[in-house]
């Protein structure tokens, strides 16, 4: 192995194999007495734990600390100690992460030393500090390598260890020149600067994890969002052939048979485009802010609803559905969206409902309000459940019925939040389930 000495002309060579940096320093030395280690070329220690993309990453992670610089020059002021660092440490690597350098050290911010020449190694070991004042008196340094190594005399070491109990690194300062540094208050401020430095650390890595969560989230948001509009959009126009034909085979057949093979065709198909409405209107409302309404006076709100009604018992013609509409005068309202309002919640308790007992759907104006109920008997919603239902996508996982998407209930939530309403679900074995919707009415006599 060839090791460099400081200057060009000194050049030796060493059996390096199965020899320790400490050893082959001390080869080099017999060879150049003036060698310091920093001019030895040791081979570097890999390890599959220390990646370079790691220790980039931690070593920018310091670097984005903007009070660190001052700390490190803090601590030289304080102790008289000419060079402080903040260094990763592992089992395998030490680097350097920030450096505050009077001395020629020479080493930079991703500089490494073979960490076994070190005292962090030890300090990462027992995770209590080390304080040396004058290593070459020390009864227990005197004759330690790392001293020897780096001609030191005055050391301080302690470690940064973060709140989950892993070990970061050591804030460590030395100087050739002994100094004052077994004071229990430099001490303490070592260790609250290693304290502050790894609030640091656990703040800049949370904001990092919220910053990649958001923008995972926001491209997840983006992608589903378009996939699902361009799916309803281009549903639409074959969906649309498919509805004409079955109309065209309903008034040209006779056969009993094709015309209730046809009356499946437009019943299916009108299935379908209602859950095209319900994509398309969870896409508008998540990229526009909520579903849109136009709001009008509606003098015949029954009728709009009785025609809800009779378009969902046609559809179901075993099912009976029971109203009690009492709407009389004018009410504001997108009559539209009300009618879907309407046939949503209908829809959900034809679904959940008890097949043997009758839907009832109820409207009146109450306190200027109108309010709006839908009654169903059956298995009721699980409590920890009732939060959830309208939530986009989410469905009842003990229907043994689940058609849709699970947009329908939420899309009424939305229906309502645009009217400035509310809606809630009542739910027991005992008294069913009911959804009561509550609407500003404006309502005037007739």
């Amino acid at each position: 192995m060839i090791l460099g000495a400081h200057r060009p002309d000194q050049v030796c060579i060493i059996h390096a194999r199965r020899r320790t940096t400490v050893q082959l320093y001390d080869a080099v030395k017999n060879v150049i007495p003036d060698t310091r280690l920093r001019d030895v070329i040791y081979p570097a220690r890999t390890s599959m734990i220390d990646s370079s993309e790691e220790i980039a990453k931690d070593v920018l992670a310091i670097g984005r600390i903007n009070s660190v610089p001052t700390l490190l020059q803090v601590l030289c002021e304080t102790t008289g100690m000419r060079f402080a660092a903040v260094a990763r440490v592992t089992d395998c690597t030490w680097t350097a992460c920030a450096v505050h350098d009077d001395i020629n050290f020479g080493l930079v911010p991703g500089g490494q030393l073979d960490v076994s020449t070190t005292l962090c190694a030890e300090v990462r070991q027992s995770r209590t500090p080390i304080v040396i004042e004058e290593a070459s008196s020390d009864p227990r340094y005197c004759n330690h390598h790392t001293p020897r190594l780096y001609k030191i005399e005055s050391y301080v070491s302690v470690p940064i260890v973060l709140a989950d109990g892993s070990y970061f690194g050591n804030l460590c300062a030395i100087d050739p020149a002994p100094a004052k540094v077994s004071d229990p208050r430099v001490v303490s401020m070592f260790n609250r600067f290693a304290e502050l430095i790894a609030q640091n650390l656990e703040n800049d890595a949370a904001r990092n994890s919220a910053v990649s969560a958001l923008l995972d989230e926001r491209a997840a948001s983006e992608l589903r969002e378009q996939f699902i509009a361009i799916l309803g959009h281009d549903l639409r126009n074959p969906l649309a052939a498919v509805a004409m034909t079955g109309e065209v085979l309903l008034r040209r057949l006779t056969d009993p048979e094709l015309v209730a093979l046809a009356s499946r065709i437009k019943t299916n198909a009108r299935r379908m485009s209602a859950l095209i409405d319900d994509v398309l209107d969870f896409a508008r409302a998540r990229l526009g802010g909520g579903i849109g309404i136009r709001m009008n006076e509606v003098h015949h709100l029954e009728t709009a609803l009785t025609a809800v009604v009779r378009e969902l018992q046609d559809a179901q013609p075993a099912r009976t559905i029971t109203t009690d509409l009492q709407v009389p005068g004018r009410i504001i309202c997108d009559i539209d969206r009300i009618q879907q309002l309407a046939s949503n919640l209908l829809s959900n308790a034809l679904t959940h409902g008890s097949a043997d007992r009758p839907v009832t759907i109820k409207a009146i104006v109450e306190s200027d309000e109108l309010v709006l109920s839908v009654w169903n008997d059956g298995e009721p919603i699980p409590q920890n459940n009732i939060g959830k239902i309208f939530a986009p996508f989410w469905r009842r996982s003990t229907a043994a019925n689940r058609h849709g998407l699970g947009l329908g209930l939420h899309i009424c939530s939305q229906i309502v939040h645009a009217h400035k309403g509310t809606i809630g679900v009542t739910s027991s074995r005992e008294r069913g389930t009911e959804f009561t919707v509550r609407l500003p009415s404006n309502a005037t006599g007739a």
